[in-house]
């Protein structure tokens, strides 16, 4: 939500509330957003103690990472999908404050670059195939 509708709202309800309850009408407003701020930072610490119980950098796929992030995602988005913290990467390309780095067993990772908190760009690096794989035997074969 964009900051300016959020602050816009807490000062109608609270104008409103002001204008047909009076002081109690204010004290309502005011209670409505200590609970959402508290909903909010509850929201935060679920995910943080979620992904602080995962290895570090560590997704089930990066693929499956790769198809679902969106540019303007928030980082508390991607930890949630991640359900990890992410390796941090030292170099940045023009335009990201910071980039993190997840990665699955098969060795194919993705870095997802940030600016201002939100998702700009990310990259998915696959590993190389060092040697093909010999194709199966058919099955239904009979054996010599």
């Amino acid at each position: 939500m964009n900051p300016l509708i959020g602050w816009g709202l807490t000062v109608l309800g609270t104008a409103v509330g002001y204008q047909f309850f009076g002081w109690r009408g204010v004290a309502l407003a005011v209670s409505v957003m200590v609970f959402w701020l508290l909903l909010q930072f509850s929201k935060a610490m679920r995910t943080m103690r979620t992904a602080t119980q995962n290895p570090v950098g560590r997704v089930p796929s990066a693929v499956m990472l790769h198809a679902k992030l969106a540019k303007g995602q928030r980082l508390m988005e991607v930890l949630l999908r991640t359900r990890s913290l992410g390796d941090k990467v030292t170099e940045l390309p023009a335009g990201a404050d910071e980039a993190w780095r997840w990665a699955d067993e098969s060795g194919s990772s993705v870095v997802v670059y940030l600016r201002q908190g939100r998702v700009t760009d990310w990259t998915l690096h696959r590993p190389e195939a060092s040697e093909p794989t010999p194709p199966l035997a058919d099955a239904a074969a009979p054996s010599p």
